[in-house]
């Protein structure tokens, strides 16, 4: 009668691990502004420099 071909799906074993440079060093100084809280400006303030240097000059971390 009629064959109906059938479709095997491709399987792949790889997994892919991106790490969020924004996501790292939100968390670093959310833990940091918690045990040291006089800490707070000078942890904004890196973390604003940091940010604004991979913004700026497109950076890959």
């Amino acid at each position: 009668m009629f064959d109906i071909p059938i479709l095997l799906a491709q399987t792949t074993n790889t997994i892919q691990v991106g790490i969020n440079i924004n996501g790292v060093v939100a968390l670093i100084a959310g833990i940091l502004i918690l045990i040291l809280p006089r800490l707070l400006n000078y942890i904004v303030a890196i973390y604003l420099i940091i940010i604004g240097l991979v913004q700026v000059f497109n950076l890959r971390i």
